[in-house]
């Protein structure tokens, strides 16, 4: 028996050592942390960009508004109160506006008898003194026709002598004299300058309120094919407020300066839209009026003009709404000579081509009478030129 005692037999697999170390379960939630708020901004960030670009354009465009915002209340500051600016334009302009009565001549059918039998038809509209000597413009639309005219100043005289000096249809301007003394006149202004926006007045005798005033702004400039008569239409457009006898009166600017004649509405009754004549125009006609009594510069060509539209584009077998129709033409006017007929488009004018209507009202307008122009045409399935010389629309014409 071995005394010595046997040493205990050793397992025989390797001791296994693990090289990973153990990290506490709070410990690798703070590892993972900063990357998930990485991600977190990197989302919204995407998120919101566009909306902080968004906002950075906004607030430039607002700096520039209000830029300009701070230098338009620093003109304001210069200026009147609106309610005082308005209370004395209409102060320094009233005196110049007069009401203008005429008395026209027409013939009718008596209804039991059915003979025709004349009537004495009134009128009324409005005026404005530009020349203390006793100068008056008006529309020709107020005077067309009259036998008589009555000039109402705004002191209550009624002056009965009452002359017409000149007129043009085209433009629808008239001018009157009358022999008074201690005439206000009202001084022009610059039409060309008015932008859109800007305050007007508009002064006059609408139904026979005399010397009645409204305010508006500038709502458009260059307005064409406004009335149906065609010639030359460059209307300024206010919602000053007009109404049958305002024709003929001021539109005045806020240093109470005529910019415009007011000659036209949009209906039957005021919608907000009015038409004025330009100072520019209206002041060109009138000294040329003061001048050689009439005007030379505005174009007729004498036929009544529709645009074309699709249910006439059918009609008449055309292609294009390109052009206008004649719907009419006038006896011994400058159309009829040339040989244009009812039903013709007018397609070319000159060397312009005809888009809509108010092209070619626009072109013949500002043709100097006397002119000959070659007018293109379409005449059923034929295309036609044909010459015409301009006229000048005869005072009293009858459309």
């Amino acid at each position: 028996m071995d005394d010595h005692p046997q040493a205990p037999q050793s397992d025989s697999r390797p001791e296994v050592t693990y090289a990973e170390t153990y990290v506490p379960m709070g410990e690798r939630r703070s590892a993972r942390l900063p990357v998930m708020i990485g991600l977190l901004v990197l989302m919204l960030g995407l998120l919101i960009l566009p909306s902080v670009l968004e906002s950075i354009q906004y607030s430039v465009t607002r700096g520039r508004q209000r830029a300009i915002a701070e230098v338009a209340r620093g003109e304001l500051d210069k200026l009147p109160d609106l309610a005082n600016r308005y209370r004395l334009v209409a102060q320094a302009v009233a005196p110049s506006v007069v009401g203008i009565d005429t008395v026209q001549v027409v013939q009718r059918q008596d209804q039991w008898n059915r003979r025709t039998r004349p009537y004495v038809a009134a009128g009324e509209g409005s005026g404005v003194i530009v020349d203390k000597r006793g100068y008056i413009i008006t529309n020709f639309h107020v005077i067309d026709g009259a036998s008589e005219a009555k000039v109402k100043l705004s002191d209550g005289q009624v002056i009965s002598n009452v002359t017409l000096v000149g007129a043009d249809p085209a433009t629808d301007i008239a001018v009157l004299k009358i022999n008074a003394s201690g005439l206000i006149a009202a001084p022009w202004g610059d039409s060309d300058a008015l932008q859109v926006g800007d305050p007007v007045l508009a002064i006059g005798n609408p139904f026979g309120f005399d010397r009645t005033v409204t305010a508006g702004i500038i709502s458009a400039t260059e307005r064409h094919n406004v009335v149906g008569n065609g010639g030359y239409q460059d209307f300024i457009q206010t919602d000053a407020a007009v109404n049958p006898g305002n024709s003929g009166g001021p539109l005045v600017n806020m240093k109470g300066q005529v910019v415009g004649i007011n000659t036209a509405i949009y209906g039957q009754s005021y919608r907000g839209l009015s038409f004025a004549i330009p100072s520019r125009l209206a002041r060109e006609v009138y000294e040329q009026i003061l001048k050689t009594g009439r005007v030379e510069t505005s174009g007729w060509l004498g036929a009544a003009l529709e645009p074309v539209t699709e249910k006439l584009a059918e009609q008449l077998d055309l292609k294009t709404l390109r052009g206008v129709v004649v719907s009419r033409v006038y006896n011994d006017s400058p159309a009829e000579k040339a040989g244009v007929k009812p039903g013709d488009v007018i397609v070319g004018w000159g060397d312009k081509e005809i888009g809509e209507f108010r092209d070619l009202s626009f072109l013949v307008a500002r043709t100097k009478p006397g002119t000959k122009v070659q007018v293109h045409l379409i005449r059923g399935h034929e295309k036609l030129d044909v010459t015409v010389t301009v006229g000048t629309q005869p005072i009293g014409f009858q459309r």
